[in-house]
């Protein structure tokens, strides 16, 4: 019997032979990744030092820290929270990365999600570094573990398919493609396994696209989701990887859970209705069409790579955004940014009224310009619960780069098919 391209990369860090889902064993990350934020890496540092007596770490190189967030108030909070990552970096030899973007999407330019790569994060939108064949895993608290002993105990997954044909219509993209999923499928259709995308749909997906695809698996109750590695994910790694890599692949005969076949071609619009990502809240963007708005946004871990801003400058080039809207657009990392500048991108939106920032979390998180009372956004970040923007009061729809640009552009949610018609 064959095994997934997830159990290959887990019996690889598991020093065995071969694994098989619900199997409960020790695994040796690749990296161990975090972003410093309140409550989190702060409190690990303390706990390494207090509760296990760790005054210097081992393998320094596995440990990768980012600052990615509160990054944008440059008050005395922000900087003693910095300090403390930067120092407990510099002590332990581990590299800290500020001012060059969000980790998830960072962590793959610097060449640490190879394929074949296992990754452990306290985040769960680490996923999105499976575009590239490698397994990121949010194991939340669990990081802990691994950080002190340098392995962390884990169930091995099963795997649930995703077999794409086709390829996206005009207006249409992978954030529609995960929302259609969840309202398909259940939001608790992939509780506790990888989602695994196959197929010519799948391989006709630049990386951008991938990623902000794999970034959304928890919200169908994944632990991770994954790509097998194709010549262009190949060709990125190459080119960016930190060493020497092997990819693996599922197996032909590999057991799955179940097998979804996805038409990309039939896809529209979708928009997700403020209060969660849940199969309930997800509607046709023509069902919601008409629905006021102050603020649109688009960034976050799951978008703002290229081809979401070059969606938005199709969108906006020569038009303006309407009045009383707020349209803010922050590109993933200062890379993404660098090269929306060069190819005059980000000369289209500020002409057109948007707000363009460099690379942070706080426009997602609600730290930067967060909604108020009242307030109705339109995002491509990964949240839409109560208060996730700012004001528990507001209202958060969600919706793909061209519906959020699209909908900017008219001051109400609107089909972007008929602005690109």
């Amino acid at each position: 019997m064959g095994s997934t391209i997830t159990e290959k990369i887990l019996a690889r860090a598991g020093g065995l032979d071969h694994v098989v889902p619900g199997q409960n064993a020790p695994f040796r990350p690749d990296h161990m990744i975090a972003y410093d934020y309140p409550g989190y890496t702060d409190v690990m540092f303390r706990q390494m030092k207090e509760d296990f007596g760790i005054e210097r770490i081992k393998d320094p190189e596995r440990y990768v820290l980012f600052i990615d967030h509160m990054t944008t108030r440059n008050n005395e909070r922000e900087l003693e929270m910095h300090n403390v990552t930067r120092e407990w970096g510099r002590h332990n030899g581990v590299e800290v990365h500020e001012g060059v973007g969000i980790g998830h999407q960072v962590a793959a330019e610097l060449g640490y999600a190879a394929p074949g790569a296992f990754l452990v994060h306290f985040d769960g939108h680490i996923s999105g570094l499976g575009a590239l064949g490698a397994l990121g895993w949010g194991v939340r608290k669990d990081l802990l573990e691994a950080w002190v002993t340098g392995a962390v105990y884990l169930d091995v997954p099963a795997s649930t398919r995703f077999h794409l044909d086709g390829g996206f219509a005009a207006g249409v993209d992978n954030r529609d493609l995960i929302h259609h999923i969840i309202a398909t499928y259940g939001a608790d259709a992939c509780a506790h396994q990888v989602m695994e995308y196959t197929g010519p749909g799948a391989e006709s997906m630049p990386i951008g696209r991938r990623q902000g695809l794999c970034a959304m698996a928890m919200f169908t109750g994944a632990v991770s989701a994954i790509f097998n590695p194709d010549e262009l994910s190949l060709e990125y790694s190459r080119r960016v990887a930190r060493g020497e890599f092997e990819p693996v692949y599922s197996d032909p005969d590999a057991t799955y859970s179940a097998t979804h076949h996805i038409d990309l071609d039939a896809l529209s619009p979708q928009v997700v209705m403020p209060g969660s990502a849940k199969s309930s809240n997800t509607r046709p963007v023509e069902d919601l069409a008409g629905t006021e708005l102050q603020h649109a946004y688009i960034g976050s871990c799951a978008s703002g790579r290229i081809e979401e801003i070059r969606a938005a400058a199709e969108i906006l080039r020569g038009r303006k955004v309407a009045p009383g809207v707020q349209f803010n657009v922050v590109p993933t990392s200062k890379q993404i940014y660098d090269q929306a500048r060069s190819e005059g991108l980000l000369d289209i939106l500020t002409a057109a009224g948007a707000r363009v920032a460099e690379a942070s979390c706080d426009f997602c998180v609600g730290y930067a310009a967060p909604l108020q009372s009242g307030d109705k956004c339109i995002s491509t970040g990964v949240l839409n619960i109560s208060g996730r923007m700012g004001s528990t009061e507001a209202e958060i729809y969600m919706g793909s780069a061209y519906t959020v640009a699209a909908s900017a552009l008219a001051g109400k949610i609107v089909d972007p098919r008929e602005v690109l018609a």
